[in-house]
């Protein structure tokens, strides 16, 4: 019998996959990806997300993601709340995602941009906590800001998407009944520490993703040298994730069948709403 992944990451309503959208989740079908959740980033592209989602049967999370909060305004707040309790019942929403904090790009850590991320991140959480929904968050070079709000506003459940802290960090996050992302920065020989991460971990606190286009595997990645030579940068997909999990395994020296069993069940455990069977 193939086996059957869940990428719990992607955005496929981004500009990049204007031209081809449902061949390149076909694509992803063939190769094994059965069910994928699209993740929003802001208002604008709420209802784009939903209707994708129900196109292609796969789920969908709603957010503002902390990248496009100096654009948010306040009131995105109470829209988020208003579309949330419109579609609570609909079974293709899972999550309250992609939420979070980003403390990398520097435009984002000035003190005032940052006390604006962590407004609407904290203002989400509440959000979730009280429509008893998970989240999927954002973490860079954030994560003990974003558990200091998880433990004061706690929620069922949750994805720490493409996570790279510690392993103190992770423990932390997987005591609040979180699952940990991992995708295509794990495939690049130079992260070690991303790498010596994905073997140490507990099997049952983790889960696959694409977060395509974004995160390109190491053979899709090129340098800014590459492109300035004129190598196209290869576009991320979620038919990827088969290949992704092959070098998990291979970290873990687990058996691909055993890993695909594992975080389908991991991915089913943070966001309840994914079919039982994809």
């Amino acid at each position: 019998m193939p086996l059957s992944w869940i990428d719990t990451h992607c955005h496929l309503d981004a500009p990049a996959f204007a031209a081809d959208r449902l061949a390149v989740r076909a694509a992803a079908r063939a190769a094994g990806v059965a069910h994928c959740v699209l993740v929003a980033v802001e208002r604008s592209n709420w209802q784009a997300v939903r209707d994708l989602a129900h196109a292609t049967g796969d789920s969908y999370a709603l957010g503002i993601h902390p990248l496009f909060t100096p654009q948010a305004q306040e009131s995105d707040i109470a829209a988020l709340r208003a579309q949330l309790e419109q579609w609570q019942g609909d079974p293709q929403l899972v999550a309250v995602g992609e939420i979070g904090l980003d403390f990398f790009v520097p435009a984002l850590t000035t003190p005032a941009a940052r006390a604006r991320q962590e407004w609407f991140y904290a203002q989400q959480v509440h959000l979730a906590q009280e429509l008893a929904l998970p989240v999927i968050v954002h973490v860079r070079q954030s994560s003990d800001a974003l558990l200091k709000v998880l433990r004061a506003t706690p929620v069922i459940s949750g994805i720490a998407h493409a996570f790279n802290g510690s392993l103190q960090q992770a423990q932390a996050f997987t005591a609040l009944n979180f699952k940990l992302g991992l995708g295509g920065a794990m495939t690049h020989a130079r992260a070690l520490k991303l790498r010596d991460l994905a073997q140490r971990l507990p099997l049952d606190s983790l889960v696959l993703e694409t977060d395509a286009p974004d995160m390109p595997p190491q053979w899709l990645y090129r340098t800014a040298a590459e492109r300035a030579a004129g190598q196209p940068q290869g576009r991320n997909t979620s038919a990827e994730l088969p290949r992704i999990a092959q070098v998990l395994a291979d970290l873990r020296g687990l058996p691909l069948a055993a890993l695909a069993q594992a975080t389908t069940a991991n991915a089913r455990a943070a966001l309840r709403g994914l079919p039982a069977y994809p």
